[in-house]
């Protein structure tokens, strides 16, 4: 996210500013695109450079494991088996931090947070859009 919020407002914000102002010199701004189009991009990067900003004052980086580590919490790699016998692992991570092409779901999902506080063996059901899926718990590992 730093290195996103760097790159917007370091890099993209000022080669937006100097097409604007570029655009601006050429005269009647009504009718001219470049112009418009640059502002809704700056607008655009404003809005984002905001959020990042907020987003970044209120994160807190846990770099500890958990007391017990036998217990899912945020941070865990958790390998769960479905009643199909198929395994799959997921780490449960920040909602900006989602990966799902690398297994990274959000604590603010609904797997996460069936699995949040669970033990070994432990079973967890999750209504899914095509119905409600059981899981166990086979697996819980702290990086």
């Amino acid at each position: 996210m730093r290195a996103e919020l760097h790159e917007l407002w370091h890099v993209r914000r000022p080669q937006i500013t100097q097409s604007v102002s570029e655009a601006a010199a050429q005269g009647d701004r009504s009718e001219n695109a470049e112009y418009t189009y640059g502002k809704k991009m700056l607008r655009e990067i404003d809005s984002r450079v905001r959020f990042l900003t907020k987003r970044l004052e209120n994160l807190k980086v846990v770099s500890v494991r958990p007391s017990d580590p036998d217990k899912v919490y945020f941070g865990a790699w958790v390998t769960v088996e479905d009643e199909d016998g198929v395994e799959s692992r997921y780490r449960i991570i920040g909602p900006d931090e989602l990966d799902l092409k690398n297994n990274l779901i959000s604590i603010d999902s609904p797997l996460a947070r069936a699995l949040i506080g669970k033990s070994l063996d432990a079973e967890v059901r999750v209504q899914t859009p095509t119905g409600e899926k059981t899981w166990y718990i086979v697996a819980i590992d702290y990086p």
